[in-house]
């Protein structure tokens, strides 16, 4: 009687094994490709890329690429963060961190200033557009000569 009492609790359990992984398998939301840019951050790319030949727009960086700190902790405030364009001059010395406003996330426009803050403390210059600049902006901007004026675009 034991001995059937235990066969069945094993039956039991591979049916439900096997039950759990098919019902798990088909909920299982797997990978699909998708654009690296969305349609404004390649207009964004395509303006910054057009406008500043000779220097090198890198798009979508981690700020751990930017940024370094010496405790776990202090790096986990910024691992995950990704910043839309860095632009450098040719031997990848950052110009500047260029970032391109998203009006469908009210919560980022919160964290906009923390996140500039952050790249400013480190020593970068910080550009800030709502929309897509002109090309007029963008050379104003990235103009050696009015590198003093404010580190924020418009």
């Amino acid at each position: 009687m034991v001995v059937l009492l235990v066969v069945g609790v094993l039956v039991f359990l591979v049916v439900a094994k096997k039950r759990s992984e098919q019902n798990t398998s088909n909920f299982v939301d797997k990978p699909k490709a998708r654009p690296p840019l969305t349609a404004r951050e390649q207009a964004m790319y395509n303006r910054l890329v057009q406008t500043l030949p000779d220097l090198v727009v890198l798009p979508q960086v981690s700020f751990g690429a930017l940024l370094t700190a010496r405790t776990r902790a202090a790096r986990s405030t910024f691992s995950r963060r990704i910043a839309d364009f860095v632009v450098c001059d040719r031997s990848f010395k950052v110009v500047a961190v260029v970032e391109l406003g998203d009006k469908n996330q009210k919560d980022k426009a919160r964290r906009d200033p923390d996140r500039d803050a952050m790249l400013i403390e480190a020593g970068y210059r910080v550009l800030r557009y709502q929309r897509v600049p002109d090309i007029g902006r963008v050379e104003a901007d990235f103009d050696p000569s009015l590198a003093s004026v404010s580190p924020m675009g418009s």
